[in-house]
């Protein structure tokens, strides 16, 4: 079994399987026609469930035939114009070559004397992130596995600097207290924020809703309403979540008046930009985030935007001290000592111990393709949005919400025929699980007012007008013949 270790004596071993492998999805990729094969669940749980894990194949051309029975041949192709799900984004290959590399070296971040120079790019890749925000010179952060875990770190620092001795409150106070602190966020942010209240001890009611305007943004008005009732109920006012780019919408918070409120009130000011930190890189579209260097803390995740594989995130703050509420030391690991050698030890900065090397990938895209690559790609795709939007505010088989920040479109089917919201909410179900199941095209749905919705989200730059066009069609299509069937059953 020694012959399967990567290492000096197995070097050709490993080059053969890997480009084996390499080979498979390159082939795959080269052949696929459409983002899903409409695969059921009980279709394809069979294959897996009749694989004896206990009886090897020994052989790794065998392995790679079984694989593309249970897994490449039915995968959701993110890479395919028609996805147009989730906030999956194609990526790019230089990052998929870094992917290839830091899997094989296989080091782990929270440790110099596991990293070495690993730990080095990981820092200068913040320190460069951090100028692109404009965070300042006292800025740093930590790479994270995603915007949840970075929301929940951000939040964690949030409410540490809130408590006793923290710039929030006000007079004495014991761990009790942590009841009186609240969080104010829109109501169309991430449901992060609100799982990581739980996390964090915090009250039931920890997190204030602010209701959004036409355009989905937080309205600061209101914001500003919910502050001054928090304040002179004797609560603290912990942290404002600002979202730039909400996860249904794309939308962008007025993040210049939200930091005039968030420095009045004396809240921590955090801002969401798991979706919207691709205009860091814009070369047209910069503006809309404009604020963002005001804030606290910031939440990227460069496998949205950047065109990174997944995982790829970072939080960042403005002030590095109060990285401190997430250091511990252990004697095996990071003593205290360290800290006076001036060795870097990330672990001191992350929730997180054993850590991949994700740094890497983004990495290898800049030193190839440059931020201006990848910030061309992001403005490629909020264009088409763009004009997405056009096409479905000129169509009158369809209501579309809210006119695009970013690269999301939501919509919904309205036949002519019918005036029931409840069956058009029906027709547009049953027209997003009749498009998956035919694997023509993903699409992803949500929620606008209590009705049902369709979303496209917009992150490969190969789609094209006519692939959305298309989509419209197919989408019209499967709707018209849900009606037509329950207009027969009704008869």
């Amino acid at each position: 079994m020694r012959s399967h270790l990567l290492n000096d004596t197995t070097a050709d071993r490993y080059r053969r399987s890997v480009t084996e492998g390499v080979e498979r999805v390159a082939a795959r990729l080269a052949t696929t026609d459409r983002p899903f094969t409409g695969v059921t669940v009980d279709d394809l749980a069979p294959r897996i469930e009749r694989i004896d894990l206990d009886k090897p194949l020994h052989d790794t051309t065998a392995v790679l035939d079984e694989l593309e029975e249970v897994y490449l041949q039915d995968a959701i192709y993110f890479h395919h114009p028609r996805y147009l799900a989730h906030l999956n984004c194609p990526v790019v290959i230089p990052a998929v070559l870094g992917e290839a590399v830091l899997s094989a070296v296989n080091s782990s971040l929270d440790t110099w004397d596991q990293s070495a120079g690993g730990t080095l790019i990981e820092r200068k890749l913040i320190d460069w992130t951090n100028e692109r925000i404009g965070l300042g010179p006292a800025a740093d952060g930590v790479f994270t596995s995603g915007g949840s875990q970075s929301n929940l770190q951000a939040l964690l620092l949030a409410r540490e600097e809130a408590k006793p001795g923290g710039k929030g409150w006000e007079g004495e106070g014991t761990r009790a207290d942590l009841g009186r602190l609240r969080i104010f966020a829109s109501e169309v942010s991430h449901f992060s924020v609100k799982k990581s209240a739980k996390l964090l001890g915090l009250a039931s009611d920890a997190v204030v809703s602010i209701p959004v305007d036409h355009d989905k943004r937080m309205q600061t008005v209101a914001l500003a309403h919910e502050l001054e009732r928090c304040r002179q109920d004797g609560l603290v006012p912990m942290a404002v979540v600002a979202t730039a780019g909400t996860t249904d919408f794309g939308s962008i918070d007025p993040l210049p008046e939200i930091a005039e409120l968030c420095s009045q009130f004396g809240a921590w000011m955090h801002v969401d930009a798991a979706y919207g930190c691709g205009l860091l890189t814009s070369l047209k579209n910069r503006d809309r985030i404009d604020g963002i260097e005001r804030a606290d803390s910031v939440t990227v995740d460069y496998h949205k935007s950047f065109f990174q594989p997944v995982s790829s995130s970072a939080v960042l703050v403005r002030d590095a001290t109060t990285l401190r509420h997430a250091t511990y030391h252990a004697e095996y690991l990071n003593p205290r000592r360290m800290v006076q050698e001036r060795i870097p030890n990330q672990v001191d900065k992350s929730l997180q111990t054993t850590r991949r090397f994700d740094a890497l990938k983004l990495w290898m895209t800049l030193r190839v393709m440059g931020a201006d690559g990848i910030g061309e790609l992001f403005d490629e795709v909020c264009d088409l949005a763009a004009e997405g939007w056009k096409l479905l505010a000129a169509d009158p088989r369809f209501d579309v919400v809210v006119q695009p920040s970013l690269s999301t479109l939501v919509f919904r089917y309205i036949p002519a025929a019918v005036t029931d919201p409840a069956e058009i909410d029906r027709a547009n179900l049953y027209a997003r699980k009749a498009l998956f199941a035919s694997g023509d095209a993903v699409v992803a749905g949500t929620k606008v007012g209590g009705r049902h919705y369709l979303k496209f989200t917009l992150l490969n730059p190969e789609t094209t007008t006519d692939d959305i066009a298309a989509v419209l069609d197919l989408i019209a299509g499967h709707a018209e013949q849900y009606l037509g069937e329950s207009l027969d059953r009704a008869c």
